[in-house]
């Protein structure tokens, strides 16, 4: 049996302290030499193998320099909760890459979100969740569509959490004029949309907006508050989630994403678009 695959926390936190050690000008036998351990364990723990104390951790970053407490304990919490996928565990998650999203999801500061087509999956309603699944061209069970909207409904639990990112969803005109599951489920998820107007930024961009910058699809930009961790971009797809975090591909995505509120209505006027798209069904 495989390892089992280590969690976006951890593997973040394992590029972190190499970067950190080689900035320093440390060796691997020198980190090892440090907090008494095998070489070995110094491997294992920049691939993301293996954890570590967080009187390891500590005594690492003081190795490497590491002296801005604030920083020091935000890696630590980082570390604190590098294996901990609880619920994701629990319910049933099995592709890697949506477990990895979800990771990003839970520990961004900021998401920005563009969805042309669809509503953005943290402010769906389970009913139009389940009707998405539903229309899956791989046919599942009734009880696995029931685990993947629960699924959907604990992710959107990050918006009232003590930690809350902040949010902005640029939805498109087309999104909210689509009938998913019919009038009734696309009626109550345009108030659903209207109550989220309390927690989110929520922008549409209208049909009448012609050419834009958001026409090659739909995208999420995650930022973080550690300042070592660079921002992402997921690009999801039939099969998974293609993920950027290279500077020249989500500095891409930013200037995207600012463009697009910029053509898109204001969020005082995209509340009243979607009541009067709610008046028409």
């Amino acid at each position: 049996m495989s390892e089992p695959r280590p969690s976006v926390r951890r593997r973040r936190l394992a590029a972190l302290l190499v970067r950190l050690r080689e900035d320093a000008g440390k060796t691997p036998e020198e980190a090892a030499e440090r907090i008494g351990c095998h070489r070995s364990k110094i491997s294992r723990i920049e691939n993301a193998r293996l954890g570590l104390s967080l009187g390891e951790l500590r005594d690492l970053l003081t190795f490497y320099g590491v002296d801005d407490p604030s920083y020091v304990d935000e890696v630590s919490n980082l570390a604190r909760r590098g294996t901990d996928r609880g619920w994701v565990q629990r319910l049933g998650v099995a592709l890697p890459s949506y477990a990895d999203y979800i990771d990003y999801e839970q520990t961004a500061n900021y998401v920005r979100s563009y969805q042309p087509m669809l509503i953005a999956g943290l402010l769906q309603t389970a009913e139009y969740a389940r009707e998405l699944f539903r229309a899956s061209p791989v046919r599942m069970p009734p009880h696995r569509v029931d685990e993947l909207v629960t699924v959907r409904m604990q992710r959107q639990k990050v918006l009232t959490g003590e930690s809350a990112p902040q949010v902005c969803v640029i939805e498109g005109e087309g999104a909210l004029r689509g009938h998913v599951g019919g009038a009734k489920v696309m009626r109550a998820q345009l108030e659903h949309l209207q109550a989220m107007g309390e927690l989110v930024e929520l922008q549409v961009l209208p049909l009448g907006a012609g050419a834009h910058a958001g026409v090659m699809g739909s995208f999420v930009l995650f930022s973080f508050p550690t300042p070592a961790f660079s921002d992402v971009v997921c690009v999801e797809h039939r099969t998974g989630t293609l993920y950027m975090e290279t500077p020249e591909e989500t500095d891409v995505y930013t200037l995207t994403f600012d463009s697009l509120r910029s053509a898109a209505l204001s969020p005082s006027a995209s509340l009243d678009l979607i009541t009067r798209i709610k008046q028409e069904l």
